[in-house]
């Protein structure tokens, strides 16, 4: 079993969420902010969802507040707020560190696999990372990295 199935986070609701849950599906991670420049990818995000989803992509958010505190509001107003101005339906998860000491065990895990151009930190909101079918990470994607930019890597890893 991947490694990546041993991890679990908690929705936005508080519901315990275990990665095993999502075996079988491309697994796209991000780690998102709701006063970001980057923060219009939600929509792109979200439509990356609506066109994937039925052949087994995933899109897992995780708010972070650890990059110009770009992310202050609770954990409901975040969801709220994915809700209300971008349509979001996929799941968005508490609020979390993404570095450093306190970062969640699926984060350290993510940077390790895939370390990206700072060794094994993320440099800003919205990061994103491809998980495979099998559960193997394949492909970190910086912020700069639209949604709309992962569609030929989406595409080849769907069956």
């Amino acid at each position: 079993m991947s490694e990546f199935y041993k991890y679990s986070a908690s929705l936005s609701s508080g519901k315990e969420v275990g990665m095993d849950e999502y075996k079988g599906k491309l697994v796209l991670i991000v780690n998102t902010a709701s006063k970001c420049g980057f923060t219009n990818q939600y929509e792109g995000l979200e439509e990356l969802y609506q066109k994937y989803k039925d052949k087994g992509l995933v899109i897992l958010g995780f708010p972070s507040n650890q990059f110009a505190k770009q992310e202050p509001g609770s954990d409901e107003e975040i969801a709220s707020f994915c809700q209300l101005n971008y349509g979001v339906t996929f799941q968005i998860f508490k609020k979390v560190d993404v570095n450093g000491k306190d970062a969640i065990p699926l984060f350290k895990y993510l940077k390790k696999e895939l370390t990206g151009l700072l060794g094994g930190k993320i440099k800003w909101n919205f990061t994103k990372f491809l998980i495979g079918t099998d559960g193997e990470p394949i492909k970190r994607f910086a912020p700069k990295f639209k949604p709309e930019d992962l569609v030929p890597e989406i595409e080849k890893h769907l069956k």
